[in-house]
């Protein structure tokens, strides 16, 4: 990465399929070169699927990395973030997509599991960011260094209601809402801070499928969004948005308007 094209950094981006693949692709598609993170334990299939993937959509001239990051071990999480900031030629968007998201109905909730939950989709984001912060205030682009957070509108209290039996991801989700204003004031002007609230852009596979169609039932424009349609916002807001910062962004179809 020599620095003459954007540099982007998309944690959780290595599974096909998902969202954080097609964030990665479609910024690689954009012109920037690719930093890519996984939870780690990802098989080297998968990998080469990712590359393949980030390869065809910048017709193979992105730089890719991919490093293996539990962003659940806070402190090392942040010293990588550190050493990227201190080594790379420039950073230009970072994006906060990896996300721990498991049932976690009140009577069986554990002190683990909701620790885990706020580690990984409040405080990593949080402190990432932090470490970031000063490479992406260098960055040259018009629209200025970017950080594009990927929240949920049912941890938005006027787009969704709760979901029962996700009590430490909705609580974390709502933290990391919180985190993105406030960031976006405290990083201004150099950084900009937004965030993409989704409603369904890919179920999750061990989502009950009785689930999904009620769930879609309520959805006006009649269909589950898909993992492209989530990171076309995010490119937006991280590339484009020059005068959007603190920006919650809806993206669920009509979802929230049911």
């Amino acid at each position: 990465m020599t620095g003459d094209r954007p540099i982007a950094i998309v944690t959780g981006s290595t599974v096909p399929g998902r969202i954080g693949l097609a964030i990665a692709a479609r910024l690689a598609r954009a012109g920037c070169d690719l930093i890519v993170t996984h939870r780690g334990g990802a098989s080297p299939g998968q990998l080469d699927a990712a590359r393949a993937a980030i390869a065809a959509a910048s017709d193979r001239r992105a730089a890719l990395r991919i490093n293996a990051i539990d962003l659940s071990d806070l402190s090392a999480a942040e010293a990588w973030a550190a050493a990227l900031a201190r080594d790379l030629p420039r950073v230009d968007v970072l994006v906060h997509n990896a996300a721990a998201y498991q049932p976690t109905p009140p009577g069986s909730l554990s002190i683990e599991d909701a620790e885990r939950h706020f580690r990984v989709n409040a405080l990593a984001p949080v402190l990432l960011s932090r470490a970031l912060a000063p490479a992406l205030a260098r960055s040259p682009l018009p629209a200025r260094g970017s950080i594009v957070a990927l929240g949920d509108i049912h941890a938005l209290t006027h787009a969704g209601p709760p979901r029962t039996g996700y009590l430490a991801y909705a609580m974390s989700k709502a933290a990391l809402h919180e985190a993105v204003r406030a960031l976006a004031r405290e990083l201004a002007p150099r950084i900009r801070v937004n965030a993409v609230a989704l409603g369904v852009a890919a179920f999750a596979p061990h989502e009950d499928p009785t689930f999904q169609d009620r769930y879609l039932a309520r959805v006006p424009l009649a269909r589950a969004g898909t993992p492209d349609d989530a990171a076309e916002a995010v490119r937006w807001l991280a590339l484009d948005a020059a005068y959007c910062t603190g920006t919650i962004l809806v993206a669920d179809g009509g979802r929230s308007l049911t």
